[in-house]
């Protein structure tokens, strides 16, 4: 069900906006435990007990590319739980899912992970990340950004560098989008996938 309430179009339980899928962490969760809605180019998740990316299939970095998002977390979470960015996604639909992370979270502490499958591993393990505004504040925007230069990947908070990994590390180019981990609250603006020179 969809419903517009002002400037603000608000989505039943399971109903993601148009174009965009989910693949949750728990094959027996629910995406009907979560909330989302849309605002011009935001979107708010309210992910309840469910944990996950969002994406769409079109958004494929490849080559050199930059992805980014704008995050703001719109209140505490009871846990440290994380929200970011995902990019070389691959069978997404599959038991063989593979992606990399790269997360942030309300104690302001950044991590790198990939998965494989159902293994997680940390490439970056949770350490500061000084460039985050206020990441104990509400409702305090950050903007995440990944961008590949030659044979590296590089990680940004709010245009401050705070990682570099090979290019080979990272695995295959693919599908980029979000990640978004249970009971939070965060908004997510200007998410884009675009083509470097």
């Amino acid at each position: 069900m969809r419903q517009i309430i002002g400037a603000v179009l608000l989505l039943s339980a399971a109903a993601l906006p148009t174009g965009w899928k989910a693949r949750l962490d728990d094959p027996s969760a629910k995406l009907d435990a979560a909330m989302f809605s849309e605002e011009k180019d935001a979107l708010s998740f309210h992910t309840g007990p469910v944990a996950g990316i969002y994406y769409r299939p079109g958004d494929k970095a490849e080559k050199n590319y930059e992805v980014s998002a704008a995050f703001s977390q719109l209140k505490p979470s009871e846990h440290l739980e994380a929200y970011g960015l995902f990019i070389s996604g691959q069978d997404l639909d599959k038991d063989t899912q593979r992606y990399l992370y790269f997360l942030v979270r309300q104690d302001g502490k950044l991590s790198i992970r990939s998965r494989n499958g159902a293994t997680t591993k940390p490439i970056v393990d949770w350490r500061e990340a000084s460039p985050m505004k206020e990441p104990k504040g509400v409702k305090t925007s950050n903007t995440l950004l990944i961008r590949t230069a030659g044979d590296g990947v590089l990680f940004f908070i709010n245009d401050k560098q705070v990682y570099r990994m090979p290019r080979a590390q990272v695995g295959a180019d693919g599908i980029a989008g979000l990640r978004v981990n249970h009971n939070l609250d965060v908004q997510v603006s200007k998410f884009t996938v675009k083509k470097q020179p």
